[in-house]
């Protein structure tokens, strides 16, 4: 076949990629964790058209970048905790094997072992924005001459939202105290080296530097541990926003030095949607950054129903919890927590590494751009190709329209997203995709680019 065939059919190369797919599932490891996780099949997927697809397969679920999978043991911790409601009553604060008043605690060791951290360094609670917004309030302290927030131009928005509502509440001007940096011309990712002379230049002026872990529109990978320690070295403090690195890639967060982080729970730690957040702060700011916002949850659980009003704050992260936490959303991030402790981050990370390497290898094999074929359609990775510079994510453009191309994927059972202006998200996640299925993308991919290019050249011969 050629290697430039709009869409890859069954020949010598096709088995032979096919075969490889087949033998990297049997030799791996981790193959036993997919079947922890509730996969849906492709005729319980609303766009799914079941003329283009067998809808009693497995869909192929490639989005856990933005919701990942249900763990099965979800349901069951939500039915013994309502159960426990519907016969013990109040009595459920105080009694089980997850009493309601502390639930959370039980599992932050678990958590913390997902991010590289201290037990004490990490609290389960809110929403991630909320999280960050707490965590500013007290490590975000601007004066005249170090106000500046450095951070991606292109954050998620809700960081951006988050960095502009603060600075503006101290009193400063976004305009001047955002200081937000951009790729070089013509490049969609930053470069290491140009974030550091960043910090290097204008370090005096910055109070907080907060990035991503893992960018959530490029898939890249930031080097944390070099920012952190080029942000301290000019007397800032640094934090990561780690939604898409939690559960995603190996993170270090206490042995990197990171002063403060916080991540949503729902993308790769598979807690549901809206799940429990987390934060993070360094121990060794346990008795020296304090809530600017107490609630009774921050005070220390031996003394907190004495009611007597004199707060006993827990020093660090878990000073900063404000109310008891939902044991709705304690259960599914249980479930989910176990299958990590099943394996650990840095086997997860190397499986990972094979997992997406295998899918760019296919991707540009069969529809990199080629002088020799400009009709064919072609896709474009704007991930990093070096595997230190990148989690599980690959972020693809394409030669045609992408809404086209992301509506043909999806009637096929492809569960992807696109993200605006011309990106769809690909995250083959290692606790529950397998090389199997990323064959079987690319093969979907052929289709979906062939029909969306024939609507594009239709459509194309409709205007003229």
């Amino acid at each position: 076949m050629s290697r430039f065939s709009c869409c890859p059919t069954p020949g010598k190369d096709n088995q032979s990629i096919w075969i490889l797919a087949r033998f990297l599932d049997d030799i791996d490891d981790l193959r036993h964790l997919r079947e922890q996780f509730l996969i849906p099949k492709v005729s319980q997927l609303p766009p799914s058209d079941p003329s283009l697809v067998d809808g009693a397969e497995e869909c192929l679920y490639f989005v856990g970048n933005s919701l990942g999978l249900q763990p099965k043991l979800a349901r069951q911790y939500l039915e013994e905790e309502l159960e426990k409601w519907a016969q013990m009553g109040v009595h459920g604060h105080t009694e089980g094997s997850r009493p309601w008043a502390w639930a959370e605690n039980n599992i932050e060791q678990l958590m913390a072992n997902v991010v590289g951290a201290k037990r004490d360094e990490v609290a389960l609670m809110n929403g991630l924005t909320v999280n960050l917004h707490l965590l500013l309030l007290s490590f975000y302290k601007p004066t005249t001459e170090r106000h500046k927030i450095l951070l991606e131009d292109k954050a998620f928005p809700s960081d951006h939202y988050a960095v502009e509502s603060q600075i503006s509440l101290r009193g400063f001007d976004p305009e001047k105290s955002m200081l937000l940096m951009s790729p070089r011309e013509g490049e969609h990712t930053l470069r290491t080296k140009d974030i550091l002379s960043m910090i290097e230049k204008e370090g005096d002026s910055i109070a907080v530097i907060l990035f991503s872990g893992v960018q959530y529109y490029t898939g890249q990978l930031f080097d944390m541990a070099a920012i952190t320690k080029a942000g301290q070295a000019k007397g800032c403090y640094v934090g990561f926003d780690c939604a898409h690195a939690a559960g995603n890639v190996d993170l270090r967060l206490h042995d990197w030095g990171v002063d403060f982080a916080c991540w949503c729970s729902y993308k790769y730690v598979n807690s549901g949607a809206g799940g429990l957040a987390g934060a993070y702060i360094h121990e060794r700011h346990a008795h020296t950054i304090k809530p600017a916002l107490t609630g009774w949850w921050g005070h220390n659980l031996k003394t907190r129903f004495q009611m007597d009003n004199q707060m006993d704050l827990i020093p660090g992260i878990g000073g900063f919890r404000l109310s008891n936490q939902p044991i709705l959303l304690v259960c599914p991030l249980q479930a989910s927590l176990e299958v990590f402790n099943m394996t650990n981050m840095k086997a997860l990370r190397r499986k990972s590494r094979l997992l997406t390497g295998y899918l760019e290898y296919l991707i540009k094999h069969y529809y990199t751009k080629h002088e020799a074929h400009p009709e064919k359609p072609y896709v474009d990775i704007i991930t990093p190709s070096n595997p230190e510079e990148r989690g599980c994510q690959l972020s693809l453009s394409f030669s045609v329209p992408i809404r086209a191309m992301f509506k043909e994927l999806e009637k096929r059972g492809v569960a992807c997203d696109m993200r605006e202006p011309n990106v769809l998200r690909i995250a083959p996640t290692p606790l529950y995709n397998s090389f199997s299925d990323c064959h079987r993308l690319i093969s979907t991919l052929g289709a979906a680019l062939q029909a969306s290019n024939e609507l594009q050249q239709a459509s194309n011969e409709l205007s003229q």
